[in-house]
């Protein structure tokens, strides 16, 4: 069994909600294995609340995610467990807090806990999601399907509509990808997830070029920019979206320079103007020289041209020409989602998709704002 307190390993230790501070957390079991239960003791609330981890549900670098269950309420959630650096406050827990959207993945609180060799460590207990648009995507290939136009359209817009909020904030995401994306796979209500790579853009702080993972990276960052924008979480809707509507990924790279070759094969060469409009201190200018291929080639003979103009606005090597999230979501492409008799493929509604917060719709002028939502829903 393992304790800490908040006097034990120091403020770190304190588990930090909106509302709340949890001081006190005890581990029966090995934290390392499923089927530990984790107490935090809330002062001036009533009792403790107690999670207990079912199976684990993801893992990599950052760390591992359990699904378990509240044993108060038997609410089902999600705990992403990640080593803390002392030194530093953890990026992705402030990101969290400020971040709230239907369409993101909702924090409910986080805890820390410190291991026998005095290794700390962040929880962060989310809403649990039980699928991804990695694993539908992978089920209709599975079965030498598509996935139906209707739910590529869904994801889409939920995607568009979520970053929207979350870059309003100054904050890029840097790993939009179909893993990172959840979805409830009854309502089909998208969330995104994994805000371990985001940051708050600052116009004259540098970044990191070398993030997001590489069939979704935007070409500005396969060019070394570290001064770079939102604009490449848009790069990425446009990656995922095409691999929905092709079934496999659009740029299958297997290298950063390879990554670069497979983008040239389809939007072309790009020029020393284009080049400097993604990273103004680059210097090698010698490619080779390959025409833009057709957007209705890339894709099938039946697929929606309104799929392909849409890729077509996002797709594009000069990032302050890519549409931006709010843009997205009045495209044409998803006017069926506006139409009142639009129901999912079981015949249920569709989930939520217009109710707009004051804040989401603040800074919009009014034809954008008519375009986004339809008479039925104002």
């Amino acid at each position: 069994m393992t304790t800490t307190t908040g006097a034990d390993a120091g403020s770190i230790a304190a588990l930090t909600t909106r509302d709340v501070v949890y001081e006190t957390v005890k581990i029966d079991g090995d934290p390392n294995e499923v089927g530990h239960v984790v107490h935090t003791g809330a002062p001036g609330a009533s009792g403790e609340i107690s999670y207990e981890t079912v199976r684990v549900v993801g893992h990599g670098s950052f760390g591992v995610v359990y699904q378990a269950r509240c044993r108060e309420n038997g609410q089902e959630v999600a705990i992403k467990k990640v080593l803390q650096d002392k030194r530093f406050k953890n990026r992705e827990l402030q990101i969290m807090k400020a971040v709230e959207h239907p369409n993101v993945v909702k924090l409910i609180h986080s805890y820390y806990h410190t291991t026998a060799e005095e290794e700390v460590y962040l929880n962060l207990v989310l809403e649990f999601v039980p699928d991804t648009v990695y694993r539908i995507g992978k089920h209709y290939s599975k079965n030498n399907q598509r996935v139906p136009g209707l739910l590529v359209k869904l994801y889409t817009y939920q995607m568009a509509r979520a970053l929207a909020s979350v870059h309003k904030l100054g904050i890029c995401h840097r790993d939009i990808k179909p893993q990172n994306l959840l979805v409830d796979s009854k309502t089909h209500v998208l969330k995104i997830c994994d805000f371990g790579s985001a940051k708050i853009l600052a116009p004259t702080e540098p970044n990191i070029s070398y993030i997001c993972s590489r069939y979704y990276r935007a070409p500005e960052l396969i060019f070394g920019a570290v001064h770079y924008t939102t604009a490449i979480d848009i790069w990425s809707i446009g990656c995922v979206t095409a691999e929905l509507l092709l079934g496999s990924p659009l740029f299958p790279g297997d290298s950063g320079v390879d990554q670069l070759v497979e983008i040239i094969k389809i939007l072309g060469t790009p020029t020393k103007e284009q080049i400097l409009h993604m990273n103004p201190g680059y210097t090698d200018f010698t490619f080779p020289q390959l025409k833009p291929h057709a957007w209705s080639k890339v894709f099938s003979k039946n697929a929606d041209p309104l799929a392909i103009d849409l890729i077509s606005k996002i797709l594009v090597y000069v990032p302050q020409e890519r549409f931006n999230c709010m843009e997205l979501c009045a495209h044409e492409y998803f006017d069926e989602l506006r139409d009142e008799s639009t129901r999912l493929p079981d015949g249920s509604a569709l989930p939520p998709l217009f109710n707009f917060s004051d804040d989401e719709l603040s800074s919009l002028d009014d034809n954008l704002k008519a375009k986004l939502i339809p008479a039925h829903a104002r």
